[in-house]
């Protein structure tokens, strides 16, 4: 019954998470900014190693080649941390543990999409096919994967309360 009720109210929160996501005061206030603040972390990152690199709103570009990445709604970690937050918080325990979850899961999920960020900007740059390749298939999998890692580690250090103690008495 637990389950049943945790699946339910974990496909409810996505429901309701993903569609206030699509609209576009939500998309204007928060998603939209969300994403050039991660295009312009992951130039400061790049600029580091390379002075070349630049970043206006959400493109991230090389000045040498002219070479340059649009991060577009999908490639911001905004739908795998939609993903993770459904998950905690329809999990049965504490609201300090779920915050803590989200805290921790947030940043697991957005350090791994700057690497995604980065290693996509310097595959597209040396081919077109390996680009294509990484980020529709491998890059988007692993964000996903993430989430879906960060969640069972979360799980597996949940504190013991009352119901998993009964749960394990049974």
């Amino acid at each position: 019954m637990i389950m049943l009720r945790f699946l339910i109210w974990f496909l409810v929160l996505q429901l309701v998470l993903f569609s206030l996501e699509m609209l576009q005061p939500i998309q204007q206030a928060i998603i939209l900014p969300w994403t050039s603040f991660i295009a312009h972390l992951s130039s400061l990152l790049l600029s580091a190693f390379d002075s070349s690199v630049q970043s206006s709103g959400k493109v991230i570009s090389n000045t040498l080649n002219d070479f340059a990445i649009s991060i577009e709604p999908g490639c911001n970690g905004v739908e795998a941390m939609i993903v993770l937050a459904a998950a905690l918080i329809a999990f049965p325990t504490t609201w300090t543990y779920k915050i803590k979850g989200l805290w921790w899961g947030t940043l697991a999920i957005q350090a791994l999409n700057l690497v995604r960020i980065i290693s996509l900007f310097y595959l597209g740059q040396w081919s077109r096919e390996l680009f294509d390749w990484a980020h529709l298939y491998v890059w988007q999998a692993l964000i996903m994967l993430d989430a879906l890692v960060v969640f069972l580690v979360w799980i597996r250090h949940l504190p013991n309360t009352p119901t998993q103690s009964q749960a394990v008495a049974l």
